[in-house]
C-alpha cells in the first residue's frame, strides 16, 4: 500500500461529512441505532451529540434517502437564517419573527429547488402559518404544465408531494459561530419554539434539527420552555463496536468489497479487525498491559466513542507511515503521532466547550498529574473523593464561573468534565477496564450516590498533559474492555 494523501482519504474518508461526495458517503455510511429514531415521519426530531459524532453525516444521509423515496425535503443552513430577529428584544416577538422567517425560507427553498420562481409579494403565508403546505402545493400545481423542464426524479417528487402534502425540513450546523452568549441562546431557543408552533399549526412538516451537546445544554438550562421539546431529543451515541464496523466498512469499500451494515455489526471484534490488517499490523507493541495487544484494542481505547477520533488517529498514523516509506502502518507509526493526536483532542475540547465554561483551559490543564501523583501508578485515576480534592486544589488559583454566571463548585466541575468526556467512569476488570461515558449513563456522577465506579482522565488526553513521559503512560493505563 502506498499511503499517498489521495489513498489515505480514499481509505479512511474525510473527517467532516460535508466534505465527502454524497455517493461515496452513502456507499460506506453505517447506520447506527440512532438513524431510525431520526429518519421517520414524526413532526420534530432534535439530534444532539458531541462534535465529531456524525450529526451532519446522519442528516445528510437521511435527506438523501428522502430524495430517493421521492419525498420533498429541504436543507436550511446558517447562512439561510442570517439576520432573523437580530434586533428584536421581546422574546415572544422574537419567536414570531422566527416563525415568519422559517416559513418564508421553507416556501422559497421548496419552489426554487425545482427551478420555479418564488414571488414573495403574491403570498401571505407569513401571517397564515397553517397555509404553508397549501401555498406550496397550489404553486406546484399551477406549474404542472411546465414539467417538461424537470428531470424525471423531480417530477416524481412533485407528484408525491401533491399526493401526500408532506415536507421534511433539515436544519443543520446551527453551532457555526456559536459563542454561548445570551443572544446566541435566545436565538436557538426562539427557533425551537417557532418550530413547535409551526408543527402545531401545520401537521405535515417534519423538522430534523442537529445541535451540539454543549449548545443544547445551555439552551435547555436557560429557557424553561424547552422542557416541552425534551421528548423529541435523540442523543447520538456510538458503541466502540459500531465505530470499528464503520471503519471496516470504509476499508472494505476501498478494496471493492461491499457489506450490509447488519452483517458487519454481527461479527465479533477480532473478525472485524482482521479486515484492517492489510493496512496495519495486527499487533500493537506497547508496554505493561499494552505489550502485545491487538491493534484494534489500542484504537478503541484511545477514541472517545466519536467516529471522527478514529478517522483522525488512522489518518495521522498513515501519514507517519508515508513519511517513512512504509507499506503498512505499524506500532512505531502510531507511537510517533500519539502526542499530536492527544494535543488535537485537548484543543478541540477547549474550543468546543469554552462557550459553557470560559476558563475550561485552566481547569483541564490543572488536571495534569503532580510530581507526587506521577510517582504512583494511579496518577490519572480517582475515587470520587480524590477527584473532588484534585478539583478543589485547582480552584485555589481562582473560582470558576459558567457562562450563565453561576459559580462552579467542585461537584459541578466534576460533572462538567464527565459530560464532556474528559473524565470517564471506570471499573477495573482484571486485564482491562470497563469505561462508561456520559451518554451511556448521565446520572453516575451525583451527590451522595455511590454507583461503585471510580473515575479516570480519558486516555486520549494524557499525552497532551504529560508529553515528557510518553512511554510511561502505557504503564499507567489498561486497554478498554472488548465489546
Amino acid at each position: 500500500m502506498q499511503f499517498t494523501e489521495e489513498n489515505i482519504i480514499s481509505i479512511f474518508g474525510y473527517e467532516a461529512a460535508e466534505d465527502e461526495e454524497i455517493d461515496k458517503l452513502k456507499s460506506y455510511y453505517l447506520k447506527g441505532k440512532t438513524f431510525e429514531q431520526i429518519s421517520n415521519d414524526l413532526p420534530l426530531r432534535i439530534l444532539v451529540g458531541h462534535k465529531g459524532t456524525g450529526k451532519s453525516a446522519l442528516l445528510r444521509i437521511s435527506k438523501e434517502e428522502e430524495k430517493e423515496n421521492r419525498k420533498l425535503s429541504i436543507l436550511i443552513k446558517p447562512d439561510d437564517i442570517i439576520g432573523i430577529g437580530d434586533k428584536e428584544e421581546d422574546f415572544l416577538k422574537l419567536i414570531r419573527e422566527w416563525k415568519r422567517g422559517l416559513i418564508k425560507i421553507i416556501a422559497e427553498k421548496a419552489l426554487t429547488s425545482f427551478g420555479l420562481p418564488y414571488n414573495s409579494t403574491r403570498e401571505k403565508i407569513n401571517e397564515y402559518t397553517g397555509k404553508l403546505i397549501e401555498y406550496i402545493k397550489s404553486t406546484l400545481q399551477e406549474s404542472i404544465k411546465n414539467y417538461a423542464h424537470l428531470e424525471k426524479s423531480e417530477e416524481l417528487i412533485i407528484k408525491n408531494f401533491i399526493s401526500s402534502n408532506k415536507i421534511y425540513v433539515y436544519i443543520d450546523d446551527l453551532d457555526r459561530g456559536w459563542q454561548g452568549q445570551k443572544s446566541d441562546i435566545r436565538k436557538i431557543s426562539a427557533l425551537l419554539n417557532a418550530v413547535r408552533d409551526i408543527n402545531s399549526e401545520t401537521k405535515n412538516i417534519s423538522f430534523r434539527i442537529s445541535l451540539r451537546s454543549d449548545v443544547y445544554h445551555l439552551v435547555r438550562t436557560s429557557d424553561e420552555s424547552t422542557d416541552k421539546i425534551e421528548g423529541n431529543v435523540i442523543w447520538l451515541s456510538w458503541s466502540n463496536h459500531e465505530i470499528l464496523a464503520l471503519l471496516i466498512k470504509r476499508v472494505e469499500h476501498f478494496f471493492g468489497r461491499e457489506h450490509e451494515t447488519s452483517n458487519l455489526i454481527k461479527l465479533d471484534q477480532s473478525t472485524l479487525a482482521s479486515k484492517l490488517y492489510p493496512l496495519m499490523s495486527s499487533t500493537f507493541y506497547g508496554a505493561g498491559h499494552w505489550s502485545s495487544i491487538p491493534t484494534h484494542r489500542m484504537l478503541m481505547t484511545l477514541i472517545r466513542k466519536r467516529p471522527r477520533d478514529l478517522i483522525k488517529l488512522c489518518t495521522l498514523a498513515a501519514r507517519a507511515a508515508s513519511e517513512k516509506s512504509a507499506d503498512i502502518i505499524s506500532t512505531e507509526h502510531f507511537k510517533c503521532i500519539f502526542e499530536e493526536y492527544s494535543q488535537g483532542r485537548l484543543q478541540d475540547t477547549i474550543n468546543e466547550y469554552r462557550s459553557e465554561l470560559p476558563e475550561i483551559e485552566r481547569l483541564l490543564l490543572g488536571m495534569k498529574p503532580s510530581k507526587q501523583e506521577k510517582r504512583t501508578s494511579t496518577s490519572y485515576i480517582y475515587t470520587t473523593d480524590t477527584l473532588l480534592k484534585k478539583i478543589e486544589n485547582i480552584t485555589q488559583s481562582g473560582t470558576f464561573k459558567f457562562s450563565n454566571g453561576k459559580i462552579a463548585d467542585k461537584q459541578s466541575l466534576a460533572a462538567f468534565m464527565y459530560k464532556i468526556n474528559f473524565i470517564t467512569a471506570r471499573k477495573d476488570i482484571g486485564d482491562y477496564i470497563n469505561r462508561k461515558y456520559f451518554e451511556e449513563n448521565r446520572y453516575l456522577l451525583q451527590k451522595f450516590i455511590d454507583f461503585g465506579f471510580d473515575w479516570e482522565m480519558h486516555p486520549a488526553y494524557r499525552w497532551a498533559l504529560q508529553p515528557n513521559d510518553i512511554g510511561d503512560i502505557f504503564l499507567q493505563m489498561k486497554p478498554s474492555s472488548p465489546e
